[in-house]
């Protein structure tokens, strides 16, 4: 009771014990913000990748080309109970002629929309069929014989310098519009031998059925959705059959990964072995991942710049353990009439040492929920407050060109928060130890000899 009626007192009394409490608050919800900034950032580019090729990736990469049969590889995927559903894909790279003077070099993915709504978010990337009912497709209602394509909304037109949103009103004028596309095609015998391959231009026409916008800059800006079974025809003319470059796997929940991969990986030997006539080539060049692990470099990156922000702002924010030190230093030498009358009366130095350091705790526990309601707050409405810098300032601080996404992901962490403030609490503690020392090693009768 001692201990807590001289900490309310000092708090009373000494108002200089608040500046102590706001570095503490300031420092923490810096810190949260900036963990809590990162990390969101870090779990949207995870995010994004999964929703948009699924959860793991059946891929041919040196060089990236097809393989034949692959509806029955899907339903030998979709037969284990590792694999809720898969869908395949070909791409390719074009030039999309949008109008006059309006040309966009672009990456053609060949695709089965329902098949890949089942594997990825894709559904509701569509503006026009996202919150309508049944699957998705490239038919027009009005004429089922047209071929109709999805194009990425920043393909047709880039987001404001100010606002970073797009014009939806001028993007969906160009629904049911025709666009031509210009891509190239392999021709000659298999590249796998070894012989040269040759290159011929082909021009496809579509109308654009839908507008795909993600939220992820680089695939609103660079993307157009065809049928598989129509680019297919245009890329690879000499192929009879349905062939796919990647096969898109979505998991079922709870399903450990490293056992999906090694399924994943038997299926697929399985099948080259019966299906593809043991091809030695499709074995090795193969990759089998998982979309994180594709993305496993980039993140690798974005947590040493955490480790290394956060690294610098926690060597400023030591300067709140100089100014604890500081401020209650001052307090011992003017309460030295205080602690020689408790120690007078019996107390120990070890409890007049811990009045100061429970006292520097509370301080810093104060500080930290300050510090976190603070950073909380700051954390989830830092697109408001964006936007406000914008309209104030006319400083456009956060762009999708340039860090990926339409909005800034503001969602706490929370793990990282707790560390946070528990440290903070260590550290106003550690600048009160001097002090504390100071205070235990008071002798009552050099202070009360001439009182």
């Amino acid at each position: 009771m001692l201990k807590l009626f001289l900490w309310l007192r000092y708090l009373r009394k000494r108002k200089i014990v608040f500046l102590s409490i706001a570095a503490v608050a300031l420092s923490v919800s810096l810190l949260i913000v900036v963990a809590s900034l990162f990390t969101g950032f870090i779990d949207t580019f995870e995010r994004a990748a999964v929703e948009a090729v699924g959860d793991v990736i059946l891929s041919r990469s040196s060089p990236p080309t097809t393989f034949a049969k692959y509806p029955l590889l899907i339903e030998r995927l979709e037969q284990t109970e590792i694999v809720e559903a898969a869908t395949a894909m070909i791409s390719g790279y074009g030039i999309l002629y949008l109008g006059r003077g309006n040309v966009r070099a672009v990456q053609v993915w060949g695709i089965e929309p329902a098949g890949r709504a089942k594997v990825t978010g894709f559904a509701r990337f569509l503006r026009r069929q996202g919150k309508a009912a049944g699957e998705p497709s490239f038919n027009f209602p009005d004429s089922p014989e047209e071929t109709g394509g999805f194009v990425g909304i920043g393909v047709l037109g880039e987001p404001d310098e100010q606002t970073d949103e797009y014009d939806y009103a001028a993007a969906e004028k160009m629904l049911g519009e025709f666009v031509a596309l210009t891509t190239g095609t392999v021709t000659g015998e298999n590249i796998e031998d070894g012989s040269r391959p040759n290159f011929k231009r082909q021009v496809m026409r579509f109308a654009i059925a839908d507008i795909v916008e993600t939220g992820v800059y680089q695939f609103d800006s660079s993307y157009v959705y065809l049928p598989i079974e129509k680019l297919r025809r245009t890329l690879y003319p000499d192929e009879e059959s349905p062939v796919a470059s990647q096969i898109l796997i979505k998991l079922a929940d709870n399903t450990d990964t490293d056992v999906a991969l090694a399924v994943i990986r038997g299926v697929w030997r399985t099948f080259v072995q019966e299906q593809l006539d043991a091809n030695p080539y499709l074995m090795t060049s193969t990759d089998i991942n998982t979309a994180r692990q594709l993305q496993s470099q980039y993140i690798a990156a974005y947590e040493k710049q955490m480790g290394v922000l956060l690294l610098i702002f926690g060597v400023v924010s030591f300067g709140v353990v100089l100014l604890v030190f500081c401020i209650f230093y001052m307090i011992v030498r003017l309460k030295q009439k205080d602690i020689a009358i408790i120690k007078s009366y019996g107390a120990t130095s070890s409890s007049v040492a811990f009045v100061f350091v429970g006292f520097g705790a509370c301080v810093g526990a104060v500080g930290s929920g300050i510090g976190a309601v603070l950073g909380y707050v700051i954390t989830r409405n830092i697109n408001t407050i964006e936007g406000w810098i914008r309209i104030i300032f006319g400083l456009k601080l956060w762009k999708s060109s340039v860090y990926l996404f339409s909005k800034i992901p503001n969602e706490v962490n929370w793990p990282w928060a707790m560390r946070i403030v528990l440290l903070a609490i260590i550290a106003a503690a550690i600048g009160t130890l001097i002090p504390a020392i100071v205070a235990a090693r008071t002798k009552p009768v050099n202070i009360l000899r001439y009182e």
